[in-house]
Formats: C-alpha cells, sequence, structure tokens
C-alpha cells in the first residue's frame, strides 16, 4: 500500500507539471498566430522575441547577482552556526536565519523601497569612481537614479530573501559530515579552518550545488517585491539608472488589466519563464550528480 502511495504522488507530480505546461501552450496560441501573422501587433512592434528578450536577460542578471551576494554569506553562516559557534548561540542563530523565510515577499518589498532611497548617495559614489565599468555608469546625462529604485537594489532584495534557503541547507549537510573525519583531521594537526576545507566543503559539495540551484529558482520566480521596488524601464547595461524589468515582475504590473492578445502574451512570458527555471533545475540536478560522484 506504502509502495502504490508513493507512486501515485510521483505520477501525480508529473502530471500536474505536465498539465500546467499544456495550459501555457494553449493560452500561448493567439501569441504565436501573431508572431507568425502580425508580429507588429505584439508590445513593442517588433514581435515577441523582441518584447521578450529584455525580460529575460533582465531576470537572469538580478537572479545572477542574488545568488552571487547571497551564496559566500549562506556559506559563511551555516559554517559558523554548524562548526565554530558556541553550542548555546548557534540553534539560535539558527532560528533567526529561518525566521527569514517566512517573512511575506510584500514585507521585502516595503523594505527594499525604504532601503533604495538609502542607496541613492551609494550609487553616486560608484558611478564617480567606478563610472569607467558599464554595470556602474551614469544615464546619458551623468546622473543615476534619484530614487534609488534599480535592478541592483531588486538584486541586493533577493539576495537577502534567498539566503534562508541555502543557508538551512547547507547547514544541514554540514552536520551530516562524518564526526570520525573531522576528528581524524584534528588528530592529524590541522587547524579547524583546514579540517572544513579537506574534510566538511568536499563533503558538502553536492549539497552546497543543490542549494545554490534552489536559491536561484526562487530568485528567478520572485514577483512581488522585485515589482514592488524596480521603476521598470528599457533595457540597459547600468545597474545604477533606472531600467529594466524582469519576467516576473512584469507579468504582475500588467496582468490584473490585460485582456485578448495582451493576456495571451503575458502567459506566454509566463511559459517562457516556466522553460528556463526547468532548464535551471535539470542542470542543477546534473550538477548535483557530477560533484556526488567527484566527491564519492
Amino acid at each position: 500500500m506504502f509502495s502504490a502511495v508513493t507512486l501515485i504522488a510521483g505520477i501525480l507530480i508529473l502530471l500536474i507539471l505536465a498539465g500546467v505546461a499544456l495550459f501555457l501552450l494553449a493560452q500561448s496560441k493567439d501569441t504565436i498566430e501573431a508572431q507568425v501573422n502580425d508580429p507588429s501587433s505584439i508590445t513593442g512592434g517588433n514581435g515577441f522575441f523582441s518584447y521578450v528578450w529584455p525580460l529575460v536577460i533582465g531576470t537572469l542578471i538580478s537572479s545572477a547577482i542574488a545568488l552571487l551576494v547571497a551564496t559566500p554569506f549562506a556559506l559563511g553562516i551555516a559554517l559558523f552556526t554548524t562548526h565554530m559557534a558556541p553550542r548555546k548561540l548557534a540553534p539560535v542563530l539558527g532560528y533567526v536565519i529561518d525566521l527569514l523565510a517566512a517573512i511575506p515577499s510584500v514585507v521585502y518589498g516595503l523594505w527594499g523601497i525604504a532601503l533604495a532611497g538609502n542607496l541613492t548617495a551609494f550609487y553616486l559614489w560608484l558611478s564617480k569612481w567606478f563610472g569607467w565599468i558599464p554595470i556602474f555608469a551614469p544615464d546619458a546625462n551623468g546622473a543615476v537614479s534619484n530614487t534609488g529604485r534599480t535592478l541592483l537594489t531588486a538584486s541586493l532584495v533577493l539576495s537577502i530573501m534567498i539566503l534562508p534557503i541555502i543557508t538551512s541547507l547547507t547547514r544541514e549537510i554540514f552536520l551530516q559530515t562524518p564526526r570520525l573525519q573531522e576528528e581524524a583531521a584534528l588528530a592529524l594537526g590541522a587547524t579547524r579552518w583546514e579540517m572544513i576545507r579537506m574534510s566538511v566543503l568536499p563533503f558538502g559539495k553536492s549539497g552546497i550545488a543543490s542549494a545554490t540551484m534552489l536559491g536561484l529558482g526562487r530568485a528567478l520566480g520572485e514577483t512581488m517585491a522585485v515589482a514592488m521596488i524596480l521603476s521598470p524601464g528599457l533595457l540597459t547595461a547600468s545597474l545604477v539608472v533606472s531600467g529594466n524589468q524582469t519576467i516576473a515582475s512584469e507579468i504582475a504590473q500588467n496582468f490584473p488589466e490585460a485582456a485578448g492578445l495582451r493576456l495571451s502574451e503575458l502567459i506566454t512570458v509566463g511559459l517562457v519563464l516556466f522553460v528556463i527555471t526547468l532548464l535551471v533545475n535539470m542542470g542543477a540536478r546534473a550538477i548535483v550528480a557530477k560533484t556526488s560522484v567527484k566527491g564519492g
């Protein structure tokens, strides 16, 4: 009976996934026909791909920045709570980090709006000293966003949102490191950092990869916080000026008033995000399998 229940549960997940994909494809029919017959009728007037590719780039950039910022902090917190913090302090820190995952996206969005105004001076400093780098370049008038509601601000808030996911998973992986390996390394004269580098990190490679990919999946699909923080605009390489947009926030901001072809466009954009997320998960499985084989 247990085997049958688990089999049904597994099949049900596949059916739901297939159902979502079929629904998105069916609702995208009008956009596909418009792309074939009259591309100028799609938002932007240059066809669907010209409309969607800036959204894809904005989504990937914001998620990548969030991952780059959150992963080192998550690994550091996980290592500290499992191998360095005092016994009484470690559980408290773990609970506090886990509580970050319980905060609603809307609250993160409100906090991000408040944070954006305080980052304006920092963005001015970045553009002054590092404006020769395209991602920190000012606009044509030599100015940065006067509200701070840029893609970089949204990415920083995303990094806080995915921090508890990566931290919790890596913490559990580090706790599963064989105790005998750790004690053997210390007995042979290794320092605590050398023990972590030679025993804990190699053991947790596949878990770290899984945690980061799961955090990336959360960042790709985050909607409300990004929609509240980001001041949308045309695609630009600079992260300190207004502009750029993500797929999830584009859908959230335009879906309530959409109808007809515009509604189909947004659903097709959702299909693109669905495919991207699926590819990320498939890539994550491949990375986990590869690191598991290398790490034994």
